[in-house]
């Protein structure tokens, strides 16, 4: 599991809440973290043996404004090809301590006024930086290769983690990380917390551009997304990063 993970939703702490429930919120985000299964019920029953006496209702609330949710199994946007060689996930208990150790790489849908694009981000795993993105009505192999192109043109990673996605097994996909000398890692199938830090991400720019957009057509998508991703590097506060913006700890 990836460490250091962002506290995505308070960053900036949130304004109309009390000390206590900033607190709070602050102790969910910390456990969510650790434990991004935990839904309400669990969240409650840890808060009150960490002494706090909650209930049910209040900790729904204080989830629901930080936009926390438990994660589980979902349907798979991609799902894996015949014939395609998979690899073992092996980042469990790795720290995370450094740029270019660990790139991510998924791919989630954003809404239309009528219909459904695809996006696919290549993301840094320690400073959060995403280094490449492309929105696609069909998310193809090449699609996929040019984003891992131009992430790849100013560095390199050590290891580059995916889902196990037909995209990312492909042998264009893959060949291309093998030609590079970069060790491949895939999620366990079906299990969606082996890649918490992309699952959040995806959380972010769902509830910072998407929920207030109305996207009319795909270059509506493309223009609201690259302004905000321009955004969520250079500006965007990070609490984890020590409340300064990825492209500080990704360009040093």
């Amino acid at each position: 599991m990836l460490l250091g993970l962002a506290r995505s939703t308070l960053d900036d702490q949130p304004l109309g809440e009390n000390g206590e429930n900033l607190h709070l919120m602050r102790l969910l985000d910390q456990q969510y973290t650790a434990t991004p299964f935990y839904g309400v019920r669990r969240m409650t029953a840890w808060l009150r043996g960490q002494g706090y006496g909650v209930n049910r209702k209040r900790v729904a609330r204080l989830m629901q404004k930080m936009g926390l949710e438990a994660l589980y199994p979902k349907p798979r946007l991609s799902p894996p090809a015949a014939g395609h060689t998979m690899y073992p996930y092996l980042l469990r208990g790795v720290r995370v301590d450094r740029v270019n150790q660990v790139w991510s790489a998924a791919i989630t849908y954003i809404r239309l006024r009528a219909g459904f694009v695809s996006l696919v981000a290549v993301i840094d795993g320690y400073s959060r930086y995403v280094l490449s993105w492309a929105v696609s009505i069909t998310m193809d192999v090449p699609c996929c290769v040019e984003a891992l192109e131009q992430a790849l043109r100013p560095g390199c990673p050590e290891i580059f983690h995916t889902d196990q996605g037909s995209q990312f097994t492909s042998a264009a996909f893959t060949a291309r990380l093998k030609r590079g000398g970069i060790r491949i890692r895939m999620d366990g199938r079906g299990r969606a917390l082996d890649n918490v830090f992309v699952e959040r991400f995806w959380r972010t720019v769902q509830q910072e551009e998407v929920d207030w957009q109305d996207y009319q057509c795909v270059q509506d998508a493309r223009h609201g997304l690259g302004r905000y991703l321009v955004f969520y590097n250079e500006e965007r506060l990070h609490q984890a990063l020590g409340y300064r913006p990825p492209t500080v700890v990704y360009h040093g």
